[in-house]
């Protein structure tokens, strides 16, 4: 059984769906940067360990990244997941976790990388957008990819709209890429390359053609 921490800033969706998916390892803590943020709530009420972090208590990005640091490590995890996690981190913080730290992104990467990914696609005229899981890298959101996921873009629709849809694909293969990691089926190599040894290998790709 491996050691999950997961990393949020406000309701934790993603983190509510890995909870939920009942996958064979332990979550050992939910960690926030807000005290705020409701899916702390969601975690205490399942009897998850949970912890603030604050940064607005620390002077600098290091000062901030050291103090998580040390928090995530007290539960000694396998895998460190960012769900809604919204600070970008530090190199020294991700090269401390590096191989065991991921992330989920509203695009496709390597498109749109950053914020408002949803508005930008659509103003592009893109006829699929999705999201993708990564390995974190120093590199803001240009990590080693591990799964992704893919909605059809509507003549209609808002970022609004085409969030909530990705976001129901976000849920389907967010944990699924944590149960692959966890369960050995897909790693990352000594080259920086994303490696499986099943047939996930050929799995990692969602489309939702859903046109609700």
């Amino acid at each position: 059984m491996k050691n999950i921490v997961i990393l949020i800033s406000g309701r934790g969706s993603n983190m509510q769906a890995i909870v939920e998916a009942g996958l064979p390892h332990r979550i050992a803590a939910v960690i926030s940067n807000r005290a705020d943020a409701g899916g702390l709530d969601y975690a205490q009420a399942r009897g998850i360990p949970t912890a603030v972090v604050s940064h607005r208590e620390h002077p600098t990005r290091e000062a901030f990244d050291a103090v998580l640091a040390a928090e995530i490590d007290r539960h000694q995890p396998d895998l460190v997941v960012l769900a809604g996690f919204m600070r970008i981190l530090t190199p020294g913080f991700v090269e401390h976790f590096a191989g065991r730290l991921i992330n989920i992104h509203p695009s496709l990467l390597p498109s749109y990388t950053g914020l408002h990914t949803h508005q930008r696609a659509i103003d592009d005229g893109v006829k699929l957008h999705g999201c993708t899981v990564h390995f974190v890298t120093a590199d803001l959101d240009h990590g080693p990819i591990i799964a992704q996921g893919a909605v059809p873009v509507l003549r209609d629709d808002t970022p609004d709209t085409l969030a909530a849809r990705i976001l129901k694909v976000e849920h389907r293969i967010y944990p699924q890429a944590v149960a692959w990691l966890c369960g050995g089926q897909m790693w990352l190599n000594e080259s920086g390359k994303v490696t499986s040894n099943g047939p996930e290998a050929n799995d990692t790709f969602i489309v939702a053609p859903e046109m609700e």
